[in-house]
């Protein structure tokens, strides 16, 4: 009987929503698709309903504006960016869609997504890309040293070894911790560092194409220094981030479109050692405050596939992060960061992959150093991190397919009784001392590299507190 009941009302139900709906139906677009969302409308008490897939069209019910479409399309991933006239326009991953509003009512809106958008994305093939990044630059008076040429300097030596590492990467990074501040105040260590700027060229020539430049040492040479310090960057055809020259520098974030993959990077530092930040320029340093990055993730994730963090934060010459940390990367994944890249430490800390509503997120905690003098190899160990990301343009996802690592070790070696310095993948050297090819190092080495191996592999697997 019910059943009975059911099979009369429903019908009567369409007839009267087609009636009271009549001035909805004599325009364009399938009376009888359009007839049947009204009448789910009223059925389901809904103010969005789909009228067909191709073309792929929505009734809305504008009692509350648009705002019952904004939210289903924010239920597909999409962000309302604006709407101009008839268009109302969202973003994605970088992607923007600009969907089309007509009136067919005073009540009732009809918006229609092109059909070229989805075209685009089902022929577009799947893409992978590959991140690399490393450690810490800590340039100490020896370091400074070994690059002197007469009245120049020249840095190249130091990376050369590892520079076909740093390569395989689409875009590598590395955080610098000295002022490139000119010659003027000196070239100088710790505590307040200072090189010369073919650092920079050594750099670019390496392979590297990012410069963090927030760090507790971006002041060693005052806010001018800093300023220099981005120029002379800049000018070797380096990126920097962490640090802004004006406020529209800052609202520029650093974003990257890599054969159709745009990564988004943000940088933030703890602190400056103690030094006063220009009190009238808030915007010139990234300082490590939760809300501010969390602000900072939300404004980016719409524009980007992917967002990655790097974080000079930690306990120096601890080999775990703390749990205040490890907080905060749950939270900054939780918020949309995809990775974490870690320095400070000077140490190799434990790297994990968390599982954030279905996804693979990345965390290394501390990445140790890739070039410096410090005492104890602990200290002048790191690592070479590689990642993979796949872009699914179908699925309009982008996933993380490929983590991978070299262990690598500055090793200090002599040339013409000067003291220098070079990062050296140390599986690789031993293969080439094995083979009488290392120009520096015999097999009374390979005990030392052996044992930087295995506790370079060692500290990143250790189990978290």
């Amino acid at each position: 009987m019910k059943k009975n009941i059911l099979l009369i009302l429903i019908p009567a139900l369409f007839i009267f929503t087609l009636l009271i709906n009549y001035s909805i139906f004599y325009q364009e677009v399938n009376p009888w698709q359009l007839a049947g969302a009204a009448s789910r409308l009223a059925l389901h008490h809904q103010n969005v309903e789909a009228i067909s897939t191709h073309p792929e069209q929505y009734l809305v019910k504008t009692v509350d504006g648009i705002d019952s479409f904004v939210s289903l399309m924010h239920n597909r991933g999409w962000t309302f960016k604006e709407r101009l006239g008839a268009a109302i326009v969202f973003i994605k991953n970088g992607e923007q869609l600009t969907t089309v509003g007509r009136m067919y009512s005073r009540h009732y809106m009809i918006v229609s997504i092109p059909d070229s958008y989805a075209l685009a994305m089902e022929n577009n093939p799947p893409e992978t890309i590959t991140l690399v990044a490393t450690g810490d630059i800590l340039m100490h008076n020896t370091v400074i040293a070994s690059g002197k040429q007469g009245d120049n300097y020249n840095f190249d030596h130091l990376y050369a070894p590892i520079k076909h590492l740093i390569e395989q990467g689409d875009y590598a990074s590395v955080n610098l911790e000295s002022a490139l501040a000119g010659p003027n105040s000196g070239y100088t260590g710790y505590p307040t560092f200072n090189s010369p700027d073919s650092m920079a060229s050594a750099l670019k020539n390496a392979g590297f194409d990012l410069v963090v430049t927030a760090s507790n040492h971006t002041m060693d040479r005052g806010y001018q220094g800093a300023l220099r310090t981005m120029d002379v960057l800049r000018q070797a055809g380096l990126d920097t981030t962490g640090t802004f020259k004006s406020p529209e520098d800052k609202k520029t974030y650093l974003i990257k479109n890599i054969r159709g993959v745009k990564v988004g990077y943000l940088a933030y530092s703890y602190g400056t050692n103690g030094i006063a930040l220009p009190a009238d320029k808030p915007y010139f340093f990234n300082m490590l405050d939760k809300d501010k990055v969390i602000a900072d993730i939300s404004a980016l994730r719409p524009q980007v596939d992917l967002v990655v963090l790097i974080l000079h934060w930690g306990v120096e010459y601890s080999p775990y992060p703390t749990e205040q940390q490890r907080k905060l990367a749950t939270e900054f994944f939780q918020r949309g960061a995809d990775v974490i890249l870690g320095s400070h430490p000077h140490v190799i800390q434990p790297m994990e992959t968390m599982q954030i509503n279905g996804r693979d997120k990345f965390v290394i905690y501390s990445m140790g150093n890739s070039m410096g003098n410090q005492n104890g190899v602990e200290r002048n160990s790191g690592v070479i991190l590689k990642l993979q990301f796949t872009k699914n343009y179908q699925a309009g996802e982008t996933t993380l397919t490929g983590v991978s690592y070299t262990p690598i070790y500055m090793h200090p070696y002599h040339v013409n009784s000067r003291l220098s310095f070079r990062a050296v993948p140390i599986e690789e050297t031993i293969k080439s001392i094995q083979a009488g090819q290392d120009p520096y190092l015999g097999t009374d080495s390979i005990p030392l590299l052996q044992k930087v191996l295995a506790d370079t592999k060692k500290q990143l697997t250790l189990p978290l507190r």
